[in-house]
């Protein structure tokens, strides 16, 4: 009896089947009170970012995030910055951090309508993440920089197809002058744009090799 339960403790635990593969290009859909918002992922040049956004959204933990923040850069062609969404670190929504996938690796550049990852240090991007009204370039890794921050940049992995008026509806929102800390303060939105779901969309259609999705165009400057 005891060499039996013996064999019993020692029988390993069945392995999880590996997840389902993801095709080059994910479609994903973001309805917000303020209307619907379409991007293409590319899972091919950026995989670990992509499985991970997709994760969140299969797992329906974006349901109910907010759009909070919105940096407005005053120079250059208007509208020029991005709007911020994801989880602010809830226990209760967040999975574990992601390996970065700077854009020197990927090729996804900070181009209008690239959704980007959110994160602090390098390697610790979770379910927070940016939609660009403008190309902003200096996101991208610059690997000849002495900066390591620089040198890392930030990771995009897909772009907005449909509903970049949306999101300039969310980047024209009131901000609050007060909230927000540092680089954050004044930057915080007055009254949250809430996120009702993100889903995955019917498969888009798959580009030929070494093809992005393309942007969406460009809104219109504000009048």
């Amino acid at each position: 009896l005891p060499l039996l339960i013996a064999l019993t403790a020692a029988k390993p635990a069945p392995r999880r089947a590996p997840p389902a593969p993801l095709p080059d290009i994910v479609r994903v859909g973001i309805t917000t009170e303020l209307g619907a918002i379409t991007l293409d992922l590319d899972a091919r040049r950026a995989p670990v970012t992509v499985r991970n956004f997709v994760r969140y959204a299969e797992q329906r933990r974006f349901d109910g995030i907010v759009f909070y923040r919105v940096m407005r850069l005053a120079w250059g062609q208007q509208p020029n910055g991005l709007i911020q969404a994801g989880t602010r670190g809830d226990p209760k929504r967040e999975l574990p951090p992601i390996a970065h996938e700077p854009t020197s690796q990927t090729g996804v550049l900070h181009k209008v309508g690239a959704i980007s990852m959110a994160r602090w240090a390098p390697g610790t991007a979770k379910g927070d993440f940016s939609l660009l009204l403008s190309d902003m370039p200096g996101l991208d890794a610059d690997p000849k920089s002495d900066n390591p921050e620089l040198q890392a940049g930030f990771a995009a992995f897909g772009y907005v197809t449909e509903g970049l008026d949306v999101v300039r509806k969310i980047y024209d929102v009131p901000l609050s002058p007060t909230a927000g800390e540092g680089v954050m303060k004044g930057q915080m939105i007055a009254r949250p744009v809430r996120v009702i779901s993100v889903r995955r969309l019917p498969a888009a259609a798959q580009p030929a090799s070494g093809a992005l999705p393309a942007p969406a165009a460009s809104p219109p400057a504000k009048q």
